[in-house]
C-alpha cells in the first residue's frame, strides 16, 4: 500500500515520508508555498516528480537526490512512486536555512548574495552516512512521545549531512571519475561488495573484477561514497542487518550468518560498534513498541 505522512518538526520545517510497498503505482500531492527549499531523497525504487500539468518531468531515482529551490513561484510536490519506493522530503524556509548555515553561506552556493533570488536546482547522489539515517527514518521504533524530537533530530543530521561534501585537504584529486565509463565501474564494484557482502573480494580482486587499478578503485570509491570500500560495505551490512531484525523473520545468529559473520559474538561486537546497543537488546526495544 502507499502512503505518506507528514510531519511537522517546526513552523518552516516539514519532513515527509512517501512509502509505496504496494504492487502498483502510487500518487501523492502535497502543496508547497513560496519560498520553501525542497530536499527530495530516494533511499530505493524509482519516483517521477511532475511539474506543470505533466510538461516537465524529473525522474527520482534510488541513492539520488534533488534539491530544489525557486523563489519566483511555488513548486506543489506532484509525485508518482513506482511499485517498492521510499521517498524522504524535506521542506524548510530559505529564512530557516540561511539562519542555521549564515556562517558558511560561502560553501553553499545557493546561499550566496548574487543567488539569494535566483532558482535553484541540484542534482547528487546519496551517501552511505545519509542513506543510514534514511533508513532510520523508516525504521522508527521508539516511543510515540518523543516522535517528533526523533525526527526533528534526523532531519538537521540529514541536512548537515548532504552540504558535508568537502574535500579531504589531504586526499589526492581523482580527476579519472571524470570519465563516466570509470564512474560506471566503481559504481559496478559497489554492486559486487553488496551482492557478496556474507564472502566479499578482496580488494585487488574487485579492481581485477571491474577493470580498475587498486589504486583508482581506492581513490574513486572515497569520491563517489565518502567511504572506503570496506567502510561501506560495514555500514551497509549492519544497515541491512537491522532490516532483518526488524522484520520479525530471524534471530540474531540467522541474521549475524546471512552478513558473514561466522560466529554470533562478532557480530554482536559489529553491530554494538555501529549502534552502540546489542542486536538482542535491539530486537527487545522493537517488541515492546509494538
Amino acid at each position: 500500500m502507499g502512503s505518506q505522512e507528514i510531519i511537522t518538526i517546526e513552523d518552516d520545517f516539514t519532513l515527509i515520508r512517501f512509502q509505496n510497498d504496494g504492487l502498483e503505482t502510487f500518487q501523492a500531492k502535497h502543496e508547497v508555498s513560496n519560498g520553501l527549499i525542497q530536499f527530495h531523497f530516494g533511499l530505493k525504487g524509482k519516483a517521477k516528480f511532475i511539474f506543470n500539468q505533466g510538461s516537465y518531468i524529473l525522474d527520482l531515482n534510488e541513492e539520488k537526490s534533488y534539491l530544489l529551490y525557486n523563489p519566483q513561484k511555488e513548486l506543489p510536490l506532484n509525485l508518482e512512486l513506482a511499485p517498492n519506493t521510499w521517498v524522504i522530503s524535506i521542506l524548510i524556509s530559505i529564512q530557516k536555512f540561511h539562519r542555521l548555515f549564515s556562517n558558511d553561506a560561502g560553501h553553499i552556493p545557493f546561499l550566496s548574495e548574487e543567488n539569494k533570488d535566483k532558482k535553484y536546482y541540484k542534482e547528487g547522489d546519496i551517501s552511505p552516512s545519509m542513506a543510514i539515517v534514511l533508513s532510520q527514518l523508516f525504521h522508527y521504533n521508539l516511543n510515540p512521545s518523543i516522535k517528533n524530537l526523533y525526527y526533528k533530530g534526523k532531519g538537521y543530521e540529514l541536512l548537515s549531512l548532504y552540504f558535508n561534501r568537502s574535500e579531504d585537504p589531504n586526499a589526492e584529486q581523482c580527476p579519472f571519475l571524470i570519465d563516466e565509463d570509470n564512474v560506471y565501474k566503481i559504481k559496478k564494484a559497489k554492486e559486487i561488495m553488496i551482492a557478496n557482502m556474507a564472502e566479499p573480494p578482496g580488494l585487488q580482486e574487485l579492481a581485477d573484477q571491474v577493470g580498475l587499478t587498486l589504486k583508482k578503485l581506492k581513490m574513486g570509491f572515497k569520491q563517489i561514497y565518502g567511504d572506503t570500500v570496506y567502510g561501506f560495505l560495514f555500514d551497509y551490512k549492519m544497515d541491512y542487518a537491522r532490516q532483518l531484525l526488524d522484520s520479525g523473520s530471524y534471530n540474531v545468529n540467522e541474521v549475524g550468518l546471512k552478513i558473514g559473520y561466522s560466529t554470533g559474538s562478532h557480530f554482536i561486537a559489529a553491530f554494538k560498534k555501529k549502534f552502540a546497543t546489542t542486536p538482542k537488546k535491539y530486537l527487545m526495544s522493537i517488541n515492546s513498541n509494538v
